[in-house]
């Protein structure tokens, strides 16, 4: 078969166009820019070409696959459509491929790229084995693709982004949680419940759902499922739904197919207690129906990622892992490049890249550096991502990057956005009641950040600031010497 990728740059787009070239078809794609990602592509023999122009399409495509971030005014989407070759979105793609195999997928609007590479690593490490897509790069396997000929895992991060994920019927299903994003995309966040609810009720009758405790929450504070007194009854008839206060949807699953999971309550059915940080890295105990794990340990990484640890730990445990395959995976598990991701880590520096992009996550991050090196003094750089969301979380991003001691701002990354009238970094940077903070593009953060003498430096954001990473790490680490 011959595969055409429109955005083959694109981290789930290159972990499909990487699966197809591995099974033995003809690859090829297109993407705006280059990118390691895309060189990386080509080493593997891909052949990516980098302008919008029909001609340079292959003679012969069996099946184009296109990213929702590609414009529909899109010169070559416009002569595929025109060819009558089918187009598939990459959701479709990865719902045809999971088919028929044990599907395990992670949705929720944070911590899904680190749960699912951690239930990856996991399996891969404990000889379980799966095949993953995976929207990071994980350090453990240098890729965002696993691929295991003889296991019928198949572990997949489920995107909420234009109800893609609606595309998965898995068999194992994590939710971790369950804010507002995307509402470009789903109008209000009771819209955005409802995509998850029909998510989570298309898990396998047989399968088992993992959800985050207190994620399933109605506005005035309710459950859309009551977990705990659904023991003995039935599941309602479907006629039975107006009873209901709201006409939301509701989980149809049967109770012992759900378990939740959490780091700060004890009534979840998996959950880590006595979290404590030694030398850099983190260590806790894990309540499990089978009993307490104590002292299991989590290398170099950020405080939020207990959480997402006992997500993936409920998953492999349920799966059959047993005790020393947990413990042996999760203190050999190097995290995702971009995700809490150690650049340096000496005694006078430390500099930590992350992805962070939408305020929670930001306040997370922030917090876990807070824990780990307290009394730093920390200096962020901050690139917004996407206009519409910098306008509608304004204020909320501004209370928390004033939590750094330093804040420089790079310009906005579009994405796939034309300008906002008044949506800009200086907008966002007024709202900011510090007085230390600045305004300034890459190459002048270069000079700026070393001058700052900062203790530790954080990354954030999710355009393309990850071109600065590797010249910021050099120039700070030429400051070392």
């Amino acid at each position: 078969m011959n595969y055409y990728f429109l955005g083959i740059g694109g981290i789930g787009m290159s972990a499909l166009a990487r699966y197809f070239h591995q099974q033995g078809h003809q690859v090829s794609g297109y993407d705006r820019t280059a990118t390691p990602l895309t060189r990386e592509l080509e080493q593997e023999g891909i052949s990516i070409h980098y302008e919008d122009n029909p001609s340079l399409l292959p003679p012969s495509i069996d099946l184009a696959v296109y990213t929702p971030a590609i414009p529909s005014t899109s010169q070559e989407f416009i002569a595929l459509s025109q060819r009558g070759i089918p187009l598939i979105k990459r959701a479709q793609a990865l719902g045809e491929i999971t088919q028929g195999k044990k599907c395990i997928a992670v949705a929720g609007s944070h911590g899904k790229t680190t749960t699912s590479t951690l239930i990856a690593h996991l399996l891969h490490h404990s000889g379980f084995g799966c095949t993953a897509f995976l929207g990071g790069i994980s350090k453990n396997f240098g890729s965002n693709l696993v691929v295991s000929p003889t296991s019928d895992y198949i572990v997949v991060e489920a995107d909420e982004y234009d109800r893609s994920f609606l595309q998965l019927h898995p068999h194992y299903a994590v939710i971790t949680s369950t804010d507002a994003d995307h509402l470009d995309i789903y109008g209000t966040h009771q819209q955005l419940m409802d995509a998850y609810i029909q998510f989570a009720n298309q898990v396998s009758p047989d399968g088992h759902l993992f959800l985050k405790q207190g994620t399933f929450l109605q506005a005035d504070g309710s459950p859309y499922l009551d977990l705990d007194h659904h023991h003995h009854h039935a599941p309602e008839p479907a006629h039975a739904d107006h009873h209901h206060a709201s006409s939301a949807p509701h989980l149809h699953l049967p109770h012992e197919a759900v378990s939740t999971y959490t780091v700060r309550g004890i009534e979840a059915d998996f959950y880590a207690i006595n979290v404590r940080a030694y030398g850099g890295n983190l260590f806790f105990d894990l309540r499990t129906p089978q009993g307490v794990f104590f002292d299991l340990e989590l290398r170099s990484t950020a405080l939020f990622n207990v959480e997402n640890a006992v997500a993936a730990a409920a998953v492999v445990l349920t799966l059959g892992l047993n005790e020393h395959q947990l413990r042996d995976g999760l203190k050999t598990f190097d995290g995702v490049r971009r995700r809490f991701d150690y650049r340096i880590r000496e005694k006078e520096l430390v500099y930590i890249d992350d992805y962070a992009h939408h305020p929670a996550e930001i306040r997370s991050t922030i917090e876990s550096v807070r824990y780990l090196y307290p009394g730093k003094r920390l200096v962020g750089i901050f690139q917004p991502h996407l206009y519409s969301r910098t306008r509608d979380l304004a204020d909320q991003f501004a209370s928390v990057l004033q939590l750094l001691d330093e804040v420089v701002m790079l310009p906005i990354y579009p994405a796939r956005e034309a300008p906002l009238p008044g949506v800009t970094s200086s907008m966002l940077l007024r709202k900011i009641p510090s007085l230390s903070k600045y305004l300034c593009t890459p190459e002048q953060a270069l000079e700026l950040v070393p001058a700052l003498c900062p203790d530790v430096v954080l990354t954030l954001g999710a355009g393309n600031i990850d071109q600065l990473v590797p010249q910021l790490e050099s120039t700070l680490r030429d400051q070392l010497l």
